[in-house]
Order: structure tokens, then C-alpha cells, then sequence
């Protein structure tokens, strides 16, 4: 594929002048791991790129290539980079007042905008910094409104690195860190292509809705606060379940007087072609945490919650709920002017659009290749599952996925594809013209592997 740049309505196209890595990422990436400590992203170690700047969906390295974002921060950078409107309203505010848990018209204008397009009945809100720091919230509130302890989450479901919510973790990433937090259970999530139980959806009748209720009457003490759920799995490979699973788990926390808290980190904020994730199957969630696209790149997080549940304590008890840097001025206006960007630009119906062309797309390349066993998305979320045989469904080998994120990157193309379960999510305001130069680029990339790699024992 020749890559080439352009500017106007279509924004810029990849366009790869040096090798890649060039001798200015090199020299800046070396000389940042002489002092950072390990365990970074693994996509910055493996890059080995040094970013100068980004514009819209395209991200320039110090060596001045261009690459197409389908990575965006790990679906942060919803505005996508260096959006001007973003920039400018950060700017204004540092030049005014940075920090300070009182009430000013910035953070008045932050709640009132995240109560209009919240799901309904959650108009209430609190900001915090970090994902973690929002799902640790909901769940003290979720035990401060029930008197329950207990809760429950799902395989391949990631909710954060902290202390009070490692547990919840559905995954081995957890392992090595000692005990974990009791009172925390892990059921399966309803991943179709991967059923735990051989089954094929419709007519499994959800069974793995009706193992996670006699899981929890088997294992838990019978005082579930809450249930997390992510209305579309991101960290497992982007997986989407059937619409009619997450009211099913909504009745089984019912059934067990616990919460349902909706983890929206990252399907919220249009990026599932609706505002919430939720909306795909009609869910009404007693409490969302929010957090990633919703500051655009500011570290902001939030949990959303119904006036009752407000009045919760200790939860509701001054300071009780608070952060120090929670609604910071700053992350006020990140927060505002984020959400009135989406609404502007339309960008929530650009992701539905978006989304739809790519997801056509890369069902193609289902059909094409044969190492891709899975193709699935929302919006601009969107799941490529690599696999070596596809009865078994055994994933591709590290070996061959880190060389397809190489040649990704050779080509112009910045995304998760060095793990078998690709994740693909670039910003909201990417173009049509963009994202088929990505596709196009992965395309390139797999056809490489088929000709040319011994992608089956690799």
C-alpha cells in the first residue's frame, strides 16, 4: 500500500518516510528507559516510538510519520488529538484556576451536562481521576445503599489495578499479588464465540446468566452488594454479548437485592454508536462508572447515580465520597467541553457510521483469511479474533501477532494487534477515508502472514 498524506475535509492519511522506528524515536525512546520503571503498556514498549503530536485520528512521530490511530489511548482520546475546542478551553481555565473542591460555574456546567445525557434516573454525579477510584466508589455506595458486602463480576472483565477492586479482575493478571479482597466472585461473561460451556447462543437460553445465579448462591454469603458488568467487554478483545443478557444479569441482581453497576469506561461516551452501552439492550443499570473518553485525554472519572442512592450513607456523609482532585476545575471543563464537542460534531452518529463500514470491512478479511476466526463491534468498538485453527479456536502464537502489530506499524497503522484478541477503537472523529486506510493497512499486513509466515506453528 503506498501511503500518502492529505489534509482538508478527509484529514491526514498515513505516510511512513523513515524506517520504523526512526533514529529520533529511537534516541528519545532510549533515553526514557534509562530512568522509567518496567511494566509500561505493552504497545509503547513494543513500538519503541517517540509521538510528537496528533491531529484528529493520526498520530506524527519525532521522526515526522504519520500513522492512523486505531488505538486512541485505549479508547481515551474520543475528541481524538490535539482537538482545537479542547485545547483551547484547557488553556483558558489553567490561566484562571486549576484546582479546589468548591462549587464554581465550570463544575456547575460539567454536572449539568453529564445529568442531561446520562442514562435515565442517574442525575446525579461525582468525579474522581481514575478508573479504579470510580469503580471502588460505586461499590462503597452500592454497600452503603444495600448493607450487603459482597460482589460479583465477570470473566475477562477488567475494572481496575487497585486494592479494592484486583478481585474483580477476570482474569490471570491478578495472580502473584497475594490475597485478595474477600467477598468478590467471578462468573463467566456471555462470550459467544468462546463459550465456556460448548454452547450455541440463541438456544443456549442464556445458561451462562443461570450458572452465575447458582454461582453465587453456592459461593457467596448471601450478601451480594452489587454485580459490575461492562455492557461490551473491552480489555477480553472487545467482546459484545447478546442483547438480552445484561437485563438477565440486572434480574439476578434484583433476585439478590444487589446493584447492578454498569462499568461504561469505555462504551460510554458514543463510543458504540449510541451514547451508552447500555442503550443496545434497553438496560436501566442502578449505577454507571465512567471514566477514559469522557475528558478526551484528561484524567477525569466519574460515578452516575439516582438522587435516592444519593442519600445513602455512609456514602452520603460529607467528605464521605469525596477525592482531592475529583471536579477539579480542569477536569470540569475537559468533562463540558468534551461532551458538547460530541454533540456538535454528531460524532456519536460518525462512530455508528464509522463503525459500520469498518466492521463490514474487516468481515471481509473473515472471509479472506483463514487465521481470523472472529469479527465483531459496535460502533467503533471492535473485536478481530486471530486464531490458529478455526475448530479449536487456539489462538494465534505472540510471535506471529507482534510481528502483524510491526508491520502495522511499518505501514502506518498504530493498534492493538500484537495480542491475538485485536481491540480496535480510534477516536470518534475519525474519517471514513481514515479508518479504510487502516483497514487496508491490516489487510496488507495479513496477507504477509498468509504468504509468507508459518502462521500455524509460529
Amino acid at each position: 500500500m503506498k501511503t500518502t498524506t492529505t489534509t482538508g475535509n478527509n484529514g491526514k492519511l498515513p505516510s511512513i518516510k523513515t524506517a520504523v522506528p526512526g533514529p529520533k524515536s529511537k534516541e528519545i525512546f532510549d533515553l526514557e528507559q534509562k530512568y522509567i520503571a518496567p511494566g509500561r503498556q505493552r504497545i509503547s514498549l513494543l513500538a519503541g516510538l517517540a509521538f510528537d503530536h496528533g491531529e484528529g485520528a493520526t498520530l506524527t512521530d519525532a521522526d515526522g510519520n504519520t500513522y492512523v490511530d486505531f488505538f486512541a489511548g485505549v479508547a481515551v482520546a474520543s475528541l481524538g488529538h490535539a482537538h482545537p475546542g479542547m485545547a483551547q478551553a484547557l488553556a483558558h481555565q489553567a490561566s484562571r484556576l486549576t484546582v479546589g473542591t468548591f462549587a464554581t460555574k465550570e463544575r456547575a456546567a460539567a454536572f449539568k451536562a453529564l445529568a442531561e445525557v446520562a442514562p435515565a434516573g442517574l442525575n446525579r454525579a461525582h468525579l474522581y481521576s481514575g478508573g479504579a477510584e470510580a469503580v471502588e466508589a460505586a461499590l462503597r455506595l452500592a454497600r452503603s445503599a444495600t448493607g450487603h458486602h459482597e460482589a460479583v463480576s465477570f470473566w475477562g472483565g477488567f475494572h481496575g489495578k487497585t486494592g479494592g477492586v484486583l478481585g474483580l479482575i477476570g482474569d490471570e493478571s491478578k495472580q502473584g499479588y497475594g490475597p485478595l479482597q474477600g467477598g468478590q466472585y467471578t462468573v463467566p461473561y456471555a462470550d459467544c464465540y468462546r463459550c465456556p460451556f460448548k454452547l450455541k447462543y440463541p438456544e443456549c437460553g442464556l445458561y451462562c446468566v443461570d450458572f452465575a445465579r447458582q454461582q453465587i448462591k453456592m459461593s457467596s454469603s448471601g450478601a451480594l452488594a452489587a454485580i459490575v458488568a461492562e455492557p461490551m467487554q473491552g480489555t477480553a478483545g472487545n467482546v459484545i454479548p447478546p442483547d438480552d443478557w445484561l437485563p438477565a444479569v440486572k434480574s439476578v441482581a434484583k433476585d439478590f437485592g444487589a446493584l447492578l453497576i454498569a462499568d461504561e469506561m469505555i462504551t460510554g461516551f458514543g463510543r458504540t454508536g449510541k451514547w451508552w452501552g447500555v442503550e443496545h439492550s434497553g438496560t436501566r443499570p442502578d449505577i454507571v462508572t465512567v471514566g477514559k473518553g469522557m475528558g478526551s485525554g484528561f484524567p477525569v472519572s466519574g460515578v452516575l447515580l439516582s438522587d435516592e442512592l444519593g442519600k445513602a450513607e455512609p456514602f452520603g456523609k460529607p467528605s464521605a465520597s469525596s477525592s482531592s482532585y475529583g471536579g477539579n476545575p480542569l477536569a470540569a471543563v475537559a468533562v463540558s467541553e468534551t461532551i458538547g464537542a460530541i454533540q456538535r460534531e454528531h460524532l456519536v452518529e460518525n462512530s455508528r457510521k464509522v463503525g459500520a463500514m469498518m466492521l463490514s470491512r474487516l468481515v471481509q478479511l473473515k472471509e479472506k483469511y483463514e487465521f481470523v476466526g472472529d469479527v465483531r463491534g459496535k460502533g467503533l468498538l471492535i473485536g478481530v479474533e486471530l486464531v490458529r485453527d478455526l475448530e479449536t479456536k487456539e489462538l494465534l502464537g505472540k510471535k506471529v501477532t507482534e510481528l502483524i502489530f510491526a508491520e502495522c506499524l511499518k505501514r502506518g497503522l498504530v493498534t492493538m494487534a500484537y495480542f491475538p484478541k485485536i481491540r480496535i477503537n480510534p477516536s470518534l472523529v475519525i474519517t471514513e477515508a481514515q479508518a479504510e486506510a487502516g483497514v487496508e493497512i491490516m489487510d496488507e499486513v495479513f496477507a504477509h502472514v498468509r504468504d509468507h509466515v508459518d502462521w500455524r506453528h509460529a
